[in-house]
C-alpha cells in the first residue's frame, strides 16, 4: 500500500505546517515551482534512474541468463532463486530511493513463506512468491523508461535554464567563437543570430516558459515511475486484502469477546445478583410462614417485584443480542421499537423491498441502536430521525438529530468502536458533527440476500 507524505511542500521543499498556509501559497504554484525542494529531489531522481536501472537489467539479465542456462543441471535453481532474491533486495533499496526523493511510502511485499526451515524450501519460497518475479519485471522494464525520463528531463531542464540565463552568457559567441550570437538558423547564404535586445529577450521568455514547465514535466515522469514501484515493488492487491481481512477477522474475534464479557456482566451483576436475592428472600420468607404469616406475606410481595425487575433485566439483555421482532419482522419494526425507548422524538423511514441477510441485519440493528443510545445520552436534543435504505449492492443508514454536535471518532468513543465494527465488514462509517450540530452519521454496509429464513 503507497501513502504520500509529502504533499503541502513549502519554498523550501519541506512539508507545510498548520498555521503556514498564507505564506506557502503566497507565490503562485507555477512560479516557485522551479525552486522549490520538491522539484530538485524529483529531478534528482529521474537523473538517478538511469545508472540504478543500468545495473539493475545488467545484474537481473545476467543472473536469470545465467540460472536458466544452468537448469539443465542441479546449479540452476540456486543461482536463479539468487538472482531472484537480489532482485527483491535491490527493489527493497528502490523503496527506500522514492521514499526519500518521491515522498512515496510503499509498504513491503509479501513476505517469503517456508513450511520447513532449510536451503532447499528457501529457493522454493522465493521461486513461488509473486514479488520476487515482480521485482525481477521492474527490473528489466525499468530501464528503458530510465533512458527516455532522462533523456527528456535532461534536455528541458538544460534548454530552459540555458536560454533564461542567455543574456548572461551571450557575449561568449562574438568573444570565442567568432559569431553574432547563438545561431536560430542557417544555410550556404543565409544565417540568424539571436544578437540584438529585442531577439535576446524574447529568447530569455522562451527559456523562462521552459523553466516553468519543466518541473511538471519532471512530476509527469516521475508519476510512471510512481506506477512501477507501487505496482511491481509493493505488496499484491491479493496479498493486501490477505492483510486487511486477517486485521479485520481480529477486530470481530475482540468484538465478539467483548460482547461476551459484557453479556457475562450484566448477567453477573443484574439478573444473576436478583435471582440469589429472590432465593434468600423466598428462604426466609418460608422459615417466617409459621411464625409470623404478615411479614412472610411482605416478603413474598418484594420477591415477586425482584421477579418482575429480572425478569425486565433478561429481556432487555435478550433484546441487545437479538431481538426477537427482528427476527419475527425485520429492521423497519425493529428499529421503530429501539426509536420508542429513545428519550427523543425518533422519525424511522426504512425503504427496502427485501430484507438483507441475518449478520447484515443484526449489525444495522445494532449500529442505530448504539446511535440512538448516543442522541439519548449525549446529543442534547430535541428530534432525531434514521433512514435506511438500499443502494445497489450497499446498505445504507442515516441517524440525524439536532443537538450540540461534536461527535468525533477519533476521540476514542464509542463511535470508534462502532466504526471498526463495521470495518470488519467491509462497512464505512461517515460522521459530520459540526460544533453546535447538527448531527448526521452515515453507515455504508454490504448487501447481502437473505438467502435462507
Amino acid at each position: 500500500m503507497a501513502t504520500e507524505y509529502g504533499q503541502g511542500y513549502g519554498l523550501d521543499g519541506r512539508p507545510g505546517f498548520p498555521g503556514s498556509t498564507e505564506r506557502r501559497h503566497r507565490m503562485p504554484a507555477a512560479l516557485r515551482a522551479p525552486v522549490e525542494g520538491r522539484t530538485w529531489r524529483e529531478l534528482g531522481y529521474v537523473l538517478l534512474s538511469l545508472p540504478i536501472s543500468i545495473l539493475l537489467f545488467t545484474y537481473a539479465v545476467t543472473m536469470v541468463s545465467l540460472g536458466a542456462g544452468l537448469l539443465v543441471t542441479f546449479l540452476g535453481i540456486p543461482v536463479l532463486a539468487a538472482a531472484l532474491a537480489g532482485c527483491r533486495g535491490l527493489g527493497a533499496l528502490e523503496r527506500l530511493r522514492a521514499r526519500a526523493l518521491l515522498g512515496m511510502d510503499v509498504a513491503e511485499p509479501e513476505p517469503l513463506r517456508m513450511k520447513k526451515p532449510g536451503a532447499m524450501a528457501w529457493m522454493g519460497a522465493v521461486l513461488k512468491s509473486g514479488a520476487s518475479w515482480r521485482a525481477l519485471l521492474y527490473a528489466v522494464l525499468h530501464l528503458p523508461w530510465a533512458v527516455f525520463s532522462f533523456v527528456v528531463a535532461v534536455n528541458v531542464w538544460v534548454l530552459g535554464w540555458a536560454l533564461l540565463t542567455y543574456p548572461v552568457w551571450f557575449w561568449v559567441f562574438p568573444m570565442y567563437a567568432g559569431q553574432d550570437g547563438m545561431q536560430l538558423y542557417g544555410d550556404e547564404t543565409h544565417r540568424v543570430y539571436l544578437d540584438n535586445p529585442f531577439e535576446i529577450t524574447v529568447t530569455a521568455l522562451v527559456g523562462l516558459l521552459f523553466t516553468i514547465a519543466t518541473p511538471w514535466i519532471v512530476r509527469a515522469l516521475t508519476m510512471v515511475d510512481r506506477l512501477l514501484v507501487h505496482g511491481l515493488l509493493g505488496p499484491s492487491r491479493l496479498a493486501s486484502r490477505v492483510v486487511e481481512l486477517e486485521s479485520d477477522r481480529g477486530v470481530v474475534v475482540d468484538t465478539a469477546a467483548a460482547d461476551l464479557r459484557r453479556i457475562e456482566r450484566d448477567l453477573h451483576d443484574g439478573a444473576q445478583a436478583r435471582l440469589v436475592a429472590l432465593a434468600m428472600d423466598l428462604g426466609l420468607a418460608k422459615e417466617k410462614l409459621q411464625e409470623d404469616p404478615e411479614e412472610a406475606v411482605r416478603m413474598v410481595d418484594e420477591a415477586h417485584g425482584e421477579v418482575k425487575t429480572a425478569l425486565q433485566e433478561l429481556r432487555d439483555l435478550a433484546r441487545g443480542i437479538h431481538p426477537a421482532v427482528l427476527t419475527d419482522r425485520g429492521l423497519d419494526a425493529a428499529l421503530s421499537a429501539v426509536a420508542s425507548r429513545c428519550t427523543v422524538p425518533v422519525q424511522v423511514e426504512v425503504d427496502l423491498a427485501e430484507r438483507p441477510a441475518p449478520a447484515i441485519e443484526g449489525i444495522a440493528y445494532f449500529t442505530v441502536s448504539e446511535l440512538l443510545q448516543n442522541v439519548s445520552k449525549h446529543a442534547r436534543a430535541t428530534w432525531a430521525g434514521v433512514e435506511v435504505w438500499r443502494t445497489e449492492n450497499r446498505l445504507m443508514l442515516q441517524v440525524v438529530d439536532n443537538g450540540v454536535g461534536g461527535a468525533d471518532t477519533s476521540q476514542g468513543s464509542g463511535l470508534a468502536g462502532l466504526a471498526e465494527r463495521l470495518d470488519a465488514v467491509d462497512g464505512i462509517l461517515v460522521v459530520d458533527s459540526p460544533t453546535g450540530g447538527p448531527t448526521r452519521v452515515t453507515a455504508e454496509l454490504p448487501w447481502r440476500g437473505a438467502h435462507v429464513r
